[in-house]
C-alpha cells in the first residue's frame, strides 16, 4: 500500500497482490491448526462476504474434510442472506450444517436481568452464535475461526465475546474495500460482492449506515491514520470533514479494549499478554 498522487491529488492506494496475500494468509491457517494439535476448524456463514471469503481461504488451506460451517440464522437474518448461503455453498462445495436459534435468543431475552434494547439484543444473538460454535469447537476438537476484517476491528464494529470471540481472524488485517477484491480473486458470484454489508442482527440494519460512512470512505480514513499522515491531509483525500476524521480515529482509541484480552496487573517477572507472550508461529 502506497500514498499516491492521482494527478494532482494525492490518494491512498489499498491495492495488494492478491495471490500472495492469499498464499500467507493459507500459510498462517494450516500452521496455527497444526501447532495447536487441532484436527480442523469450525466458522459460522453469514451469507456475506467475509465470512464467504474466510471459508475459501480455510477451504484451500486444509481441505473440506477439515472445515465445517455454521449456519446459525434467526428471525432477523435477511432473506437474501439465506439464497446466498446456499448459493454459495452449492458452488463452492463447502460442507456446512444449518441450524435456527430464535428459540435460543427468546430464551436469553426472557431470562434477562434486565429487558435488553435492539443493541443488546443485538450483541446477544452473535454471544448465542459464539456459544454454538466453541460448543462444537470442543467435540470436534477444531479450532474457531472469525470472519471480522480490519475495517471492523479498527472501529470496534463487532461484539466482544461475539463474532470476535474466536482463535484466529484469518483477514483481520484486510480491509473491507480489499476483501471485496479478493472476493472478486476467488470468482465469488457478483450479486453476493455488490450486496449492500449488513450483519442481519435486526430488521434493516446497516453497516455503512451505522458507520455513517461508506466502507471505500472509511478504509481510506484508517489507512491514512494507520501510516500517521495528518488528519486534514487524510480529510482532503477522502473528500470528508476533519471532524470525521477525528471521529474515526476516536473509535479506534475507544473500541481497543474489544480488541485485546482483559489486562492483568503486572506483579510478576514476566506478565501474561504483556511481556511473556508465545509466538503466533513457529517454524
Amino acid at each position: 500500500m502506497e500514498n499516491q498522487y492521482i494527478g494532482d491529488k494525492l490518494d491512498i492506494d489499498l491495492s495488494i497482490d492478491y495471490k500472495e496475500v492469499s498464499i500467507v494468509i493459507k500459510d498462517f491457517i494450516k500452521t496455527y491448526v497444526k501447532n495447536s494439535g487441532c484436527s480442523g476448524i469450525v466458522l459460522g456463514l453469514s451469507g456475506g462476504i467475509d465470512s464467504i471469503v474466510t471459508t475459501i481461504l480455510c477451504k484451500e488451506a486444509l481441505g473440506k474434510k477439515n472445515i465445517k460451517c455454521l449456519f446459525l440464522p434467526e428471525l432477523t437474518t435477511p432473506k437474501i442472506d439465506i439464497k446466498h448461503y446456499e448459493l454459495f455453498i452449492k458452488k463452492f462445495n463447502i460442507s456446512s450444517e444449518k441450524k435456527d436459534i430464535s428459540s435460543i435468543v427468546k430464551e436469553l431475552t426472557k431470562n434477562s436481568i434486565i429487558k435488553p434494547d435492539k443493541y443488546a439484543l443485538a450483541n446477544m444473538k452473535a454471544r448465542a452464535r459464539m456459544i454454538l460454535l466453541f460448543e462444537y469447537a470442543n467435540m470436534k476438537n477444531y479450532l474457531v475461526c472469525g470472519t471480522s476484517n480490519k475495517s471492523e476491528i479498527l472501529v470496534g464494529y463487532f461484539t466482544k465475546y461475539g463474532d470476535g470471540g474466536v482463535d484466529i481472524m484469518p483477514i483481520g488485517d484486510l480491509y473491507k474495500t480489499q476483501v471485496w477484491e479478493l472476493a472478486k480473486f476467488f470468482k465469488v458470484p457478483k450479486e453476493i460482492i455488490s450486496k449492500p454489508p449488513a450483519a442481519g442482527l435486526w430488521k434493516g440494519q446497516s453497516d455503512e449506515k451505522e458507520l455513517k460512512l461508506s466502507y471505500t470512505q472509511l478504509d481510506k480514513i484508517l489507512a491514512g491514520l494507520e501510516r500517521k499522515l495528518d488528519l486534514s491531509d487524510i480529510a482532503k483525500i477522502v473528500n470528508v470533514k476533519k471532524s470525521e476524521v477525528e471521529r474515526i480515529k476516536n473509535l479506534r482509541i475507544e473500541s481497543q479494549h474489544k480488541q485485546r484480552a482483559a489486562l492483568i496487573p503486572k506483579l510478576g517477572l514476566r506478565t501474561p499478554g504483556y511481556d511473556w507472550r508465545s509466538p503466533i508461529l513457529e517454524g
